[in-house]
């Protein structure tokens, strides 16, 4: 018997095998098919396709979540880390997700800060919701942040429950007495607000930090149509070139209060707000002030900075299109909290309230001028254009009705959560018939009378796109929680 060749072996003896590989083949490619179909199908409970590279696939497969909206503030989130790392000074932004993101500071940063409760200092790295931090701030623009009669009177349990919280040494935790507790509070209660949004065009808010001894923005300040000042912070010829000499409004803590003649000594015209609580002690320095005085409507809104300063920007923010603030100590580095006035003393979280300022800033709720920013110029095109954030506060008003169930209600009175009517007419100015003759015959009640014709025409146009309606805080930082007062003539 003798072995075939190979060239002359039939090529029937080598079929099975070849059918068998190719079979082998096929098999192979359908199941690489079939893996390759599970990462982009879009029923794949984790579907991400290269269109939205910049989407966590966790986020796009929620069934809560809207793909438009979450891209619209994946991409405002790259424009509020780039304006960071621009304008930060050594601070950088590192994105968590659409909405959310950390501030950090620099290695070697001093955390000078010592929180004695929990004995720690300063963190270096601050967590921040830009979805609720953007909504939040939003509604200053609408809103009044001053104590009114018709906000106790249209808030459920106002005068009951509310009220007796604004009055110190009252007694009681409730008004019982309402008669007793609106003798305490007339002087510096206004029918109606007092204040209109959109009112300025351009407000300075001047802190009191030693940093503003460092660089001369008087004249800087001074130009702004309104000025807003802290507390015991003097201005007098001294400082005029570093704070300047313009007195609109002065923000104060009740301690601070009680020497109101003396702070206040040369500007009879200048509204002073007192940040908590009024009391007998105060109600008789008010009596002899030819000024405007009233009190600050919110008490517990908590935010990432403390201090008056972090309220006069809320008060502000309630009356001005543009907010610079001066002198807040925003820079890193320093070792101690200062005064420009006085000699040092302790401060109140500095690191955490100038990541808060920053993210502001690059929000375009604020402006921050600072000694680091002295030798700078005017060119703010790394923050978010107004159109870029009115885009974002869409995005995250639909993304958050949508997580909470809710229809889409865009416009201002969405979040109104208590409606009341009062005649426009309605309710006396401040004050009380036991004034001095110096504050009865003043200019006290000039912002109370002030013809809503003699305003910009911004406020007008804001106050008829209103429909009138002005928009109060009621509690906490809730976002669903205002309390919006509707001024209709009666028909008598």
């Amino acid at each position: 018997m003798t072995r075939a060749s190979p060239s002359t072996q039939q090529p029937s003896a080598r079929r099975p095998t070849v059918v068998l590989l190719l079979w082998l083949a096929l098999a192979f490619c359908l199941a690489v098919l079939s893996i390759q179909s599970s990462f982009t199908s879009p029923s794949a409970p984790h579907a991400r396709t290269l269109d939205s590279p910049d989407q966590p696939s966790t986020e796009a497969s929620r069934p809560d979540l809207d793909s438009n909206q979450v891209r619209e503030l994946s991409g405002f989130q790259s424009r509020v880390q780039q304006c960071v790392a621009s304008r930060g000074l050594g601070l950088t932004a590192d994105i968590v997700d659409h909405c959310k993101l950390v501030l950090k500071f620099p290695e070697g940063t001093n955390s000078t800060w010592y929180n004695a409760q929990f004995k720690l200092f300063e963190k270096l790295a601050y967590e921040y919701d830009v979805c609720e931090t953007i909504l939040l701030w939003e509604q200053y623009r609408n809103m009044t942040t001053v104590l009114t009669r018709e906000y106790l009177d249209v808030r459920p349990d106002g005068w009951l429950d509310y009220a007796p919280k604004r009055i110190a040494q009252l007694g009681a935790k409730k008004c019982y007495n309402r008669t007793l507790c609106e003798e305490l509070l007339s002087i510096l209660l206004p029918a109606k607000p007092p204040f209109h949004p959109r009112q300025f065009a351009t407000c300075a808010v001047v802190g009191n930090s030693g940093d503003l001894l460092k660089t001369e923005f008087g004249q800087e300040i001074d130009a702004h149509d309104a000025v807003f000042r802290d507390n015991e912070a003097p201005v007098n010829k001294k400082y005029a070139k570093y704070v300047g000499l313009k007195r609109d409004f002065r923000l104060v803590v009740r301690g601070a209060a009680r020497n109101m003649a003396p702070i206040l000594k040369g500007s009879s015209d200048e509204a002073l707000i007192i940040k908590s609580l009024t009391h007998k002690e105060i109600n008789a320095v008010i009596k002899e002030l030819p000024n405007p005085v009233y009190l600050f409507q919110g008490i517990v809104l908590r935010r990432g900075a403390k201090g008056t300063g972090m309220k006069s920007v809320e008060l502000a923010l309630s009356m001005c299109d543009i907010v610079d603030i001066y002198g807040f100590t925003v820079d890193p580095g320093y070792t101690e909290w200062t005064r420009y006035f006085s000699a040092p003393r302790k401060g109140h979280n500095p690191l955490q309230g100038r990541a808060y300022y920053q993210l502001l800033e690059c929000l375009g709720i604020i402006r921050i001028h600072s000694p680091m920013r002295a030798q700078r110029v005017e060119d703010w095109s790394d923050v978010p254009s107004r159109e870029e954030i009115r885009s974002a506060h869409a995005a995250a008003f639909r993304l958050k009705r949508r997580e909470t169930g809710q229809a889409d209600e865009p416009g201002p009175f969405s979040n109104c959560k208590v409606w009341g009517t009062v005649d426009p007419d309605y309710g006396p100015v401040s004050g009380t018939s036991d004034m001095s003759e110096t504050r009865r015959n003043s200019n006290y009640s000039k912002w109370e009378l002030l013809p809503l014709e003699s305003l910009r025409s911004e406020a007008r146009e804001h106050h008829a796109q209103m429909g009138g309606v002005s928009l109060y805080k009621m509690d906490g930082n809730k976002l669903d929680d205002l309390v919006c007062v509707r001024h209709n003539r009666s028909s008598g």
